[in-house]
């Protein structure tokens, strides 16, 4: 009987160990970047219009940075598509490493800084749709985890880099928040995997809010310069 349950106990404990946490914040985040994709294609929808960011109204509405990102191009169901396939891989592996809330403020803050990025590179008058600059800030912070634990990123840097050129060849592609988003979430997981410890918590907290502090610093100087 003791024999039997501690066998069944460890084949438990090594199945949740191989599953690992569900991925949820991940799940969610493709869930609604579905859902308004879907309600940007209804005829005579508005979503796009009203969630899309436009660098010369950012000083009236500075929301549409975030909204942004969970909004793409109606016409293009493979923008949508790559998107949302590339969060889900790095977001599986990313998401139960880091836990929800970190994986979360990686994502939201690395989508901040993709827009930030169109703010100071692109023309004021761009429209920008896609979650594409959080996803480079995924890319990005799983690069500086990979080299914080000694694991070989050779393959992931040549996974950024191509993205990146693609970025840069693509007509209607911008690159502006690729940069934006590959930048910031490449700082903050430099934040995260410093701050490991326990007794870090309050430093890592610090940091991540020094890192959203400077990208809205940015943000208001830019805007009122346009």
């Amino acid at each position: 009987g003791t024999v039997t349950q501690l066998n069944r106990r460890r084949t438990r404990a090594a199945r949740v160990r191989q599953t690992g946490p569900r991925p949820v914040i991940t799940i969610t985040l493709i869930g609604i970047n579905v859902a308004l994709w879907l309600l940007q294609i209804m005829p005579g929808s508005y979503v796009t219009d009203l969630l899309a960011y436009v660098p010369q109204i950012t000083a009236v509405q500075p929301w549409r940075m975030i909204t942004a990102g969970f909004v793409h191009d109606p016409s293009n169901i493979l923008h949508v598509l790559l998107n949302m396939y590339s969060l889900y891989i790095f977001g599986q592996v990313l998401e139960p490493m880091l836990g929800r809330a970190r994986f979360a403020a990686l994502y939201l803050i690395a989508l901040f800084g993709g827009s930030v990025g169109v703010l100071w590179l692109a023309s004021p008058d761009s429209w920008v749709v896609g979650a594409s600059g959080a996803i480079f800030g995924l890319m990005a912070a799983y690069f500086v985890i990979l080299r914080s634990v000694g694991a070989n990123s050779g393959q992931m840097l040549g996974l950024i880099a191509v993205n990146l050129v693609f970025g840069f060849l693509s007509s209607g592609v911008s690159w502006q928040g690729h940069v934006g988003g590959l930048i910031t979430g490449g700082i903050v997981a430099l934040v995260l995997a410093n701050t490991r410890m326990l007794s870090q918590q309050a430093a890592q907290r610090l940091g991540l809010v020094s890192v959203v502090i400077i990208l809205i610093l940015l943000t208001v100087f830019r805007a009122n310069l346009l």
